[in-house]
């Protein structure tokens, strides 16, 4: 008996889906282009409704709630016109395997921000806005007629300000609702106050002179120079919490820098217990008398509400004491012994022993020797009574 098989062929290789992926690769670049012109189309209608809203802002007219209205349907419009892009242009490339590795890890980037709807939307609102605006803004900076260029910066600059006072007043939200605060939580935050301080304060500065701003801005590029070690990670995180307090003052209140100088200063502490020899700890011992410092100067001194008066009371005793030290030697060893009366012996022991340590050599401290000495009993019996 004739026994037949079936030959199994892969789809992917018969002549018809050849066909169709040649097809499909041959329309992408016109789709791409109907999409980059109604993406022109979208900004530039977008640009004419924000110069109305500018010029309508502070006025009181009853055109200003139609005219504000018409600026954001025209910001949604253009927003969907970009989105329409990476769907119609990268997602297609990605997948007939003719995207370069640029395009692949933005699409990657995309679909991390879509997984964000269903767990926190209000952070998937703001990146999502955010992602879409930086795709179109390197297209957007090359518009040649100067005054279009100059408004369609301006609205950039305010729109991402807004984006980013969203994201960092959820993130604020979230450490004071927390009572344990994650360590991912601060990495968010940092990466926001980073990617805000190198891709929209450059273009934001070109209009506003604001000296401490500046001196800031310089301090913390003076950070990213070079091979970073940890005690310039702590820096770099440090100036950017200073950058935050210029621009994002109400969105990024207080209580949650006060959190992030607090998670800086246990950074501090860990490079101290990790040093490998004297020298580096004494380098670390520099940098963590820096943090304080700026800590108490900047956030702990312009306090004004605090949950727990004894802390205050203690606080008040402590700074009144710092201030008036003039030897940064000497301040950096009342650090210390203020640090060590807050700190849990069993869960900073390591830390504790260095701190007392250091103490010892500068003499603020005894050390006694751990000799057990034993209480001799005389014990008397007594007769038993009959």
């Amino acid at each position: 008996m004739e026994q037949r098989s079936l030959k199994v062929m892969e789809t992917n290789k018969t002549f018809f889906s050849k066909i169709t992926n040649t097809l499909t690769k041959m329309l992408i670049p016109t789709r791409v282009g109907m999409n980059n012109l109604m993406i022109t189309i979208k900004r530039n209608a977008l640009l004419k409704a924000y110069s109305e809203y500018v010029l309508n802002k502070e006025s009181h007219s009853i055109k200003k709630e139609s005219i504000s209205q018409k600026y954001e349907e025209s910001y949604i419009l253009y927003l969907e016109a970009i989105d329409k892009y990476i769907m119609d242009s990268i997602y297609k490339k990605v997948k007939n395997g003719t995207a370069t590795a640029f395009e692949g890890e933005n699409l990657s980037k995309y679909y991390l921000i879509v997984s964000l709807k269903d767990k926190n939307y209000l952070e998937y609102k703001y990146k999502k806005q955010e992602y879409l605006l930086k795709i179109d803004y390197e297209a957007a900076s090359n518009i040649k007629k100067q005054s279009q260029l100059a408004k369609y910066k301006q609205f950039y600059v305010e729109k991402m300000d807004t984006i980013y006072k969203g994201l960092l007043k959820n993130y604020s939200i979230s450490m004071v609702d927390n009572t344990t605060v994650k360590e991912k939580l601060y990495d968010r935050v940092f990466e926001t106050l980073e990617t805000y301080v190198q891709t929209v304060l450059p273009i934001k500065m070109e209009k506003i002179q604001d000296k401490e701003l500046r001196e800031d801005y310089e301090e913390y590029e003076n950070t990213i120079i070079g091979k970073l070690d940890q005690k310039d990670f702590i820096f770099k995180k440090m100036y950017l919490l200073n950058i935050s307090r210029h621009i994002f003052t109400h969105s990024f209140p207080l209580t949650a820098i006060e959190n992030c100088y607090i998670q800086l200063i246990k950074e501090a502490r860990e490079m101290i217990v990790n040093s490998k020899n004297e020298i580096k700890r004494e380098k670390a011992y520099k940098a963590f008398f820096s943090l304080v410092d700026e800590f108490n100067v900047k956030v702990l001194s312009t306090k004004v509400y605090w949950t727990n008066p004894k802390e205050r009371d203690e606080y008040k005793k402590f700074w009144d004491k710092y201030s008036k030290l003039e030897n940064d030697e000497n301040k950096g060893l009342l650090i210390i012994q203020y640090d060590l009366k807050k700190l849990d012996e069993k869960k900073y022991s390591k830390i504790r022993a260095l701190y007392k340590e250091k103490l010892v050599r500068n003499g603020l401290m005894r050390k006694i020797s751990n000799i057990p000495k034993t209480k001799l009993l005389h014990f008397k019996t007594k007769k038993e009574i009959v």
